[in-house]
């Protein structure tokens, strides 16, 4: 990495010459071509997703000193296509959309290509919908041309709304054509993405695994995280287990913890036990040196997905014994609702709900095969009943019956209405956790 560091240096030192305050005025500032500004810029932005976060400042200031120049150039410097190429490509970089349009607007040489500018512009004006068919064209027209990975990258960020296979294949061109680059980071990442909102859950490993082996140190990581515990969360039904280990095998162990964690929390909140157990203890096994808080994590996500199995007791015990203080605020929330889960699963029904009188005409209407009784019988009594409930009411004269059945939907109502405001007590603190 200290190569790697002093490499950039070394690179940005020749190639912008007087753009840096206190470097060798090898260039005046004003005569340095956009090209080369370009492809500080570019090496730049690949140092940065390949894991060298110090870059960000300087891809700052290259992003600004490029937009100087070519606001500031003589139009005839875009005689030379490398320098139209270049003010293309800052567009597409994260550069000030404006400035496209200060450039075409002085365009008398007719050096930009006015399909590019037109579909470029409508795109970084959030109409890309617009023009979606003439972007995929253009990208496929200038695809071996130095903006053609940048014009693809757009164009299936574009087309993925519209035709998720489609834009599958342009990201795959933009990455084949620029490997190593942000390009190609955008794309993977992107392409995980999309795979898991189409559910091309086979595609979407694939591309996940090959983010993983090259761009694991890239500030966009976080993202790719996020994504891809969504993937597995959501379509876990259509891969193995050993998809997912073989994927975060690449990591090293902190970041499979984190991964593993994080898909053990989403798959208990979502009711995917088996998912949500697999995960946690896979994070357990794990040796780290973050000790009591990752147990605790661990501990809390794989105790989650017992709650609605015959281990809720020991679940509940053991949920209870993590300390508050391991536990940020979602995840006091999370336990909180667990517990209150488990409490109403533990809690021993009323009594009185077990043991409700049946009037005459509602046992038989509960055992129609019955009937009610001959009209010769000498006892007057109904027929018995299986479980000897009919013979109890007839045992009863009929106004203490008809007290004992509204007690006893009293007591049934009352317990009902306890249990909704428990459930609707949780679903606030879901609610609140979610949020």
């Amino acid at each position: 990495m200290a190569r790697f560091h002093r490499r950039l240096s070394l690179t940005l030192l020749l190639a912008l010459g007087a753009a840096v305050p206190g470097i060798g005025r090898a260039e005046d500032q004003e005569n340095l071509p956009p090209y080369k500004m370009l492809r500080s810029l570019q090496f730049v932005q690949d140092a940065v997703v390949q894991g060298d976060h110090s870059g960000g400042e300087m891809q700052t200031f290259l992003l600004s000193a490029l937009d100087e120049r070519l606001r500031s150039a003589d139009k005839s410097i875009f005689d030379d296509g490398r320098n139209v190429d270049a003010a293309l490509i800052y567009a597409m970089s994260g550069g000030n959309p404006t400035t496209l349009e200060f450039l075409m607007s002085r365009d008398t040489n007719g050096n930009f290509d006015s399909r590019v500018a037109d579909v470029l512009r409508k795109y970084l004006n959030g109409k890309g919908l617009l023009v979606v068919k003439s972007l995929a064209d253009t990208a496929m027209e200038y695809r071996d041309k130095k903006i053609g990975p940048y014009l693809a990258l757009v164009a299936g960020n574009v087309m993925s709304a519209k035709d998720p296979k489609s834009a599958l294949k342009l990201y795959d061109w933009a990455r084949l054509t620029a490997p190593g680059t942000i390009v190609e980071e955008a794309a993977l990442r992107r392409s995980v993405s999309l795979a898991e909102k189409a559910g091309l859950t086979q595609e979407g490993l694939g591309y996940s695994q090959r983010y993983v082996r090259r761009f694991l140190h890239s500030p966009y990581a976080g993202q790719f995280a996020d994504i891809f515990v969504t993937f597995v969360v959501d379509h876990n039904k259509d891969m193995k287990p050993e998809d997912v280990t073989g994927i975060l095998d690449f990591m090293d162990p902190p970041r499979q913890r984190a991964v593993y964690l994080r898909i053990a929390r989403s798959a208990a909140i979502a009711g995917k036990l088996d998912l949500a157990e697999l995960a946690a203890g896979r994070a357990k096994a794990i040796p780290g040196d973050d000790g009591d808080a990752f147990q605790s994590l661990a501990a809390l996500y794989g105790g989650l997905a017992n709650i609605p199995t015959a281990e809720v007791d020991n679940a509940r015990q053991n949920i209870s014994t993590i300390p508050e203080g391991e536990l940020n605020a979602k995840d006091r929330a999370l336990r909180q609702a667990a517990k209150a889960v488990a409490d109403a699963v533990l809690q021993p029904p009323d009594p009185a709900s077990l043991t409700q009188a049946l009037s005459p005409s509602v046992a038989n209407e509960a055992n129609p095969e019955h009937g009610a009784a001959p009209a010769n019988d000498p006892s007057g009594a109904p027929a018995a009943a299986a479980g000897g409930v009919q013979k109890e009411a007839a045992a009863t004269p009929a106004n203490s019956g008809g007290a004992a059945g509204q007690d006893a939907d009293a007591s049934f109502n009352s317990f009902v209405a306890a249990s909704r405001s428990k459930l609707d007590a949780i679903d606030g603190i879901l609610d609140q956790e979610g949020k």
